[in-house]
Order: C-alpha cells, then sequence, then structure tokens
C-alpha cells in the first residue's frame, strides 16, 4: 500500500500542512496513524475526492479534475467521455419503471457491448451501491457504478447511456430521475477521472435540456463529443 505523509499530500490537495493535520485530527480526511505521524493513502484520498463531485461547481470540479492528475499513476490512461460512450451502449428510451429496472436493463446494455463479461456480477455491485448511497441527483441525472472498479469483469472502461421518456423513483426522497449513467471503470484514478469529468459536461448550460431532446444515438453522441470539446 502506498503511503503519502502530509508534506507529500498537501501540495496534492493545494492545501497546507497545517489544515491538513487539523483534518486528520477531526476525521474530515481519511488518513492513520504510522510511527506517530499522519499517512495517506491514494485509493482512500480517491475515494475521499469521489463524494465531493456531486455537490461541487464547474470550477471546483475543474480544480478537482486537476488534483487527480496530480494523484494520477502516469501509466492510467486519460480517456475521454466521449470515448467510453459507444453506439450500441447508448438506449434511448430504457423501458424500465423501476430503480431495480433501469439498473437490470442499463448492466444488460452494458454486456451487449462485450465490454463487460459478468453482468450479473457488475449488477448485484450496483445494487449495493446505490442501497449504502444512492448516486441520483438533484438534476434528474444517476451516475451509476459500483463501489470499486470491477476489472476482473471488463475488456475495456465503458460508459452506458440511457434515458427514459418518464421520470423513474430513484431515492427514498421520492424524487425522479430520467437519465442515466452506467460508469465501468478499471481502476480507482480513471473511476474518479470519468465521474468528475462526466459531472462538469452535465453543468455546461443547455446540455441536459439538449440530451432531453435527443433521441437518435449518433446526435447523442456528438452532443457528447461537442460539449467536451469546449472543456479545458
Amino acid at each position: 500500500m502506498e503511503y503519502f505523509s502530509i508534506n507529500q499530500i498537501a501540495p496534492v490537495l493545494k492545501l497546507d500542512t497545517l489544515q491538513i493535520k487539523r483534518m486528520a485530527e477531526r476525521g474530515d480526511i481519511p488518513a492513520r496513524r504510522v510511527g506517530g505521524d499522519w499517512r495517506f493513502t491514494r485509493t482512500e484520498i480517491l475515494e475521499w475526492l469521489e463524494a465531493k463531485v456531486s455537490s461541487t461547481s464547474e470550477t471546483e470540479l475543474h480544480e478537482l479534475e486537476q488534483t487527480i492528475e496530480r494523484l494520477a499513476n502516469r501509466d492510467v490512461e486519460n480517456l475521454p467521455v466521449s470515448a467510453l460512450l459507444k453506439l450500441e451502449g447508448v438506449q434511448v428510451p430504457l423501458k424500465s419503471r423501476s430503480q431495480k429496472g433501469v439498473i437490470h436493463e442499463m448492466v444488460e446494455i452494458a454486456a451487449e457491448t462485450n465490454l463487460l463479461w459478468d453482468p450479473d456480477g457488475m449488477e448485484e455491485a450496483v445494487l449495493e451501491r446505490e442501497a449504502m448511497c444512492p448516486t441520483a441527483l438533484e438534476n434528474g441525472v444517476a451516475l451509476l457504478h459500483p463501489r470499486r472498479p470491477m476489472v476482473d469483469m471488463l475488456g475495456d472502461p465503458l460508459i452506458v447511456f440511457g434515458r427514459t421518456f418518464a421520470g423513474v423513483p430513484f431515492s427514498s426522497n421520492g424524487m425522479l430521475t430520467d437519465v442515466f449513467f452506467l460508469i465501468c471503470s478499471v481502476n480507482d484514478t480513471q473511476h474518479l477521472r470519468t465521474l468528475a469529468r462526466l459531472s462538469r459536461i452535465l453543468t455546461v448550460p443547455d446540455f441536459l435540456p439538449k440530451l432531453r431532446e435527443l433521441t437518435d444515438t449518433r446526435d447523442i453522441l456528438e452532443l457528447f463529443s461537442d460539449t467536451e470539446a469546449t472543456l479545458k
């Protein structure tokens, strides 16, 4: 397991060492004592950053992407969202009208790309993640994914996109969701990169209204590609 000291993690997170020490003491950042000093692991810091994705602005998401790059293993390819979306991985409309039905349908679509080898295992992992913490956002979007990348189930990383014509109850508060993404990654860094970049795309003005108007798969993929190209 790779450990970072406070002096090593401070420039990565763009925080001063005293601030990080206080956060560790309060339990505000994942850390552990090793030989009397605070130590931080890459995996735990990436999971901590993931929790920030759904509640940040476009500017903060951009800064988060830069933080991820400072944490990234250099041998992990940085793939754009538009490269992870496939023609056969898009379905509009989805037929399902329940949370479990949508998850099952999204996983089946992923399996049809021939990149997901164990749809039953992926479905179980996504359901477990939703039971732990729903991924539905206030904008009617759900970013489905397992808690940890399922490397043994995937040939390559991919994103599946689906949309229902009517909202589906997808969380305990009764909020309706109609836009769904299934994020399938092969490592923690790639997962967080994808999640942050996709979240940035969703914050682009007029993107979601345009997405909700489209039914043709090629038009949908073109919208993603054109929108992502505007991001710095």
